[in-house]
């Protein structure tokens, strides 16, 4: 189980780390809980009892700033991995002394919170494989990320394509791309290929695993770059 905090003054700033923090943990199948703190005050007095792993601390804050809270936290021999998010470039040398692991500008980009967490997790040594997670009839599937091909859209129905067959739920596919990594690249309106299991570009499409899928001019270009990229890696 990761315990995470999120610190914070400003509830629509605590909701927008928290969100993508969700999703991410959920796509990884890992087990966790988010503690969020509107104050310095607040966070030290349920830090011992808590057990944060990962705390995303806002160095701007009425009271107790982000910093102090952080020299506070250090003083109690906490050995949380410290992210320190900001809207203030300026304040990210201030953090050395309290051995902050991060930073994160703020307005928030998504990808790079993910980007950030996934290295807190690898210091954990908690970032395993990875899972797209399916909720049907039948319960909770969780699908290896390396094992799919391809996600193909049709109206309000969401595929899922691997060498072993074909796996439907209803959802939107500008929602699922939210939620995969980089290598998960949009090839048409309606597909999304992992970049892992394309061998070969076709003059109007591409292969992925033993299926032939079709590429849009809008997304041919982007393709490419990622295919070259892929190839020289």
């Amino acid at each position: 189980m990761i315990t995470i905090g999120i610190c914070d003054d400003e509830p629509k700033m605590q909701k927008a780390l928290r969100v993508p923090l969700e999703r991410k943990l959920q796509l990884l199948g890992e087990e966790y809980r988010i503690q969020e703190y509107a104050s310095g005050e607040a966070l030290l007095a349920g830090s011992q009892t808590d057990g944060l792993d990962i705390l995303f601390l806002d160095i701007e804050m009425d009271g107790l700033n982000g910093m102090e809270t952080a020299r506070s936290l250090r003083r109690m021999e906490s050995d949380t991995i410290l992210i320190f998010v900001t809207a203030y470039p300026d304040f990210v040398f201030q953090g050395y002394d309290v051995h902050a692991f991060h930073y994160i500008l703020k307005p928030y980009e998504d990808r790079k919170i993910l980007e950030v967490l996934e290295q807190a997790l690898k210091l954990l040594g908690n970032l395993g494989e990875q899972y797209y997670t399916v909720e049907q009839k039948s319960g909770i599937l969780r699908v290896p990320l390396k094992h799919i091909l391809a996600f193909c859209s049709d109206r309000r129905k969401v595929s899922i394509l691997t060498a072993d067959g074909k796996l439907d739920f209803y959802g939107k596919l500008g929602e699922v791309e939210k939620q995969l990594p980089d290598y998960f690249i949009r090839i048409h309106n309606r597909y999304l290929a992992n970049l892992n299991h394309i061998t070969a570009l076709e003059p109007d499409g591409c292969v992925c695993g033993d299926h032939f899928l079709p590429v849009s001019r809008t997304y041919r270009q982007q393709l490419e770059i990622a295919f070259a990229r892929a190839l020289l890696q």
